[in-house]
């Protein structure tokens, strides 16, 4: 299956995305075990509402990798490249992308292994979205009149990470309740757990 971040080199140009990505299930694979989230730090941490985080659910623009709901009274578990890829998609609707690019987009991100997100940058025509790799790329793109508007997955990354770190997440399989903390906080809170 083809997708845009295969480049055959650095002088190679960016190309659209294409509806053809890799299948969810390869995205999720390497998220087992990971943290999970609940819908409301979800929407906190991805800057978006509940009605707009449970509408891209139930159309499967973004569903929770970790635990959907199933049925009345379950609680999705949202991972944090799934909150990532939310924050993506509020900043491309935000700058009026349409709704079939960023369906490609959110499956060429789901394909997408964790280590190529953190350099990868997107951009947008409004008629496309294209993936960027390297700094020549995005320059191509710009120069050529097709690129303008682009986001830093990195940088996203970087947000999602921090805003993560004062909210709450849970074991998916324990329901113990967690935080994402800088290694000093964890330093700490195992001290109290010895002295409690």
């Amino acid at each position: 299956m083809s997708s845009t971040g295969d480049f055959a080199g650095e002088a190679r140009a960016a190309r659209p995305l294409t509806p053809h990505g890799v299948p969810r299930e390869a995205a999720s694979a390497d998220e087992s075990g990971e943290v999970g989230y609940r819908g409301p730090t979800a929407c906190a941490a991805a800057g978006i509402t509940y009605r707009q985080l449970d509408y891209w659910a139930r159309t499967q623009l973004v569903e929770p990798s970790i635990r959907p709901a199933h049925g009345s009274g379950t609680q999705r578990l949202y991972s944090f490249r799934d909150i990532l890829v939310l924050k993506i998609v509020k900043r491309l609707l935000d700058t009026g992308v349409g709704l079939q690019n960023i369906r490609v987009a959110v499956a060429h991100l789901r394909g997408r292994g964790v280590e190529d997100l953190a350099g990868m940058t997107l951009m947008s025509d409004g008629a496309s979205v294209y993936e960027c790799t390297s700094y020549d790329q995005v320059v191509d793109l710009v120069q050529g009149g097709q690129g303008v508007f682009g986001i830093a997955v990195g940088a996203v990354w970087r947000e999602v990470e921090a805003s993560l770190g004062h909210l709450q997440g849970e074991r998916p399989d324990t329901g113990e309740v967690i935080y994402r903390a800088h290694p000093a906080d964890e330093l700490a809170r195992r001290r109290r757990e010895r002295a409690g």
